[in-house]
């Protein structure tokens, strides 16, 4: 029998229909299994020279900490900074130990674990430097099934030094190791209106029974030419107070900015007046110039000035740690005495608080779901 041109054409798309069906049937369509790494700064093992050596060789070799050529930064670093800093650096590591070990790492776990329970996805935790790698983080995950990550540096603000060698030494071991992976990075969430209500409720609550007469917003300091490096401008940002008030795509890789753009939108949420509120920049090192107000000058300057009862916050930190247990909470007390105040309090860090628990969770939770990032 003859079958039209037009009959045919038909009869093969039903054949082929047919066909694709039957094999829908066998086809598995993979889903992937999401999961969350958070990644924090790290510790030494110890507080003892011997393991703070090797913490501090991998912390300052990175070439986003300082951003010099490879042999002036072995000079510099192995040959001149090593070969006295860390018994140094034991020294104030020994003075803020905790007996379940160091803080950060300590508070870290503990964040993770309440994080976890809260989550319906595997939720493991590295550090950037220290024995507890990035790399074992993502093989936990990858053992647990997981192949879609989150990423979730633990930096409020954009630095190189911080934020930007968390999410490239992520990368590079991905990449190297877990190629199967996809990985989506949490941006930096400095000014998301969730994230400051936590932290400004947490500036109350710790206000609550302390009558101060100004509040400093203290950020860990980055050398000025960083700021410059991170200009995708490389134009905008000159660091003179102008360039900040100026809406830029720089914002988004300006650390400078994002930190001074928190003290205002907290300074807004608690209705602080403007004169009993400063922003400076702590842990400076010395040769170059880094941000200023330098955070140790200020203490001066305030106590001077007849602001006598201080409180002091540490914004660039979720977690309490080294510079803020010690700089801050120790040495600024005795700075700010000695030039004459009178009162002295350092608001911990968000810490494993319940607020800041709930505020990831539900972060990670739309992106299980749905695939969104907080902006």
């Amino acid at each position: 029998m003859l079958v039209s041109k037009k009959y045919s054409c038909i009869l093969n798309v039903v054949s082929v229909h047919v066909v694709f069906l039957q094999r829908k049937k066998k086809l598995k369509i993979k889903v992937l299994m999401k999961g969350v790494l958070l990644v924090n700064l790290g510790s030494p093992d110890s507080p003892t020279a011997k393991d703070v050596k090797p913490y501090l060789d991998e912390f300052l070799m990175d070439e986003r900490v300082i951003d010099v050529p490879k042999l002036l930064r072995n000079l510099l670093v192995r040959g001149i900074i090593l070969q006295t800093r860390p018994k140094k650096s034991a020294k104030a590591y020994q003075k803020i130990w905790w007996e379940e070990g160091s803080p950060l790492i300590v508070i870290s776990e503990r964040f993770q674990q309440k994080v976890q329970e809260q989550t319906n996805v595997p939720v493991a935790l590295g550090m950037r430097y220290g024995s507890i790698t990035i790399k074992a983080a993502l093989q936990e995950l990858k053992d647990k099934g997981v192949d879609e990550v989150l990423l979730v540096p633990l930096y409020p603000h954009y630095a190189m030094s911080s934020y930007e060698t968390v999410v490239v030494k992520t990368m590079e071991e991905q990449q190297q190791h877990y190629p199967e992976m996809k990985l989506t990075t949490l941006p930096a969430f400095y000014k998301h209106k969730d994230y400051i209500k936590v932290l400004s409720e947490k500036i109350a609550a710790e206000l609550s029974n302390f009558e101060y007469d100004h509040i400093l917003f203290s950020y860990h300091g980055i050398p000025e030419r960083h700021i410059r490096k991170s200009d995708p401008t490389k134009y905008h940002c000159k660091i003179d107070g102008s360039c900040c008030s100026i809406n830029s795509v720089a914002h988004h890789t300006c650390y400078r900015h994002q930190c001074y753009d928190t003290t205002a939108l907290v300074q807004e949420a608690l209705n602080l007046p403007e004169e009993k509120i400063s922003t400076s920049f702590q842990s400076r090192l010395a040769g170059d110039p880094w941000l200023k107000p330098y955070t140790d000058f200020e203490f001066e300057r305030l106590a001077k000035e007849g602001k006598t009862r201080l409180a002091v916050i540490t914004p660039a930190f979720v977690s309490d740690c080294l510079e803020t247990l010690e700089e801050i909470a120790m040495e600024g007390k005795e700075q700010f005495e000695e030039a004459g105040g009178k009162a002295y309090k350092h608001i911990p860090c968000l810490n494993d608080g319940d607020g800041w628990v709930r505020l990831m969770a539900n972060w990670i939770g739309e992106w299980e779901a749905e695939g969104v990032l907080p902006l």
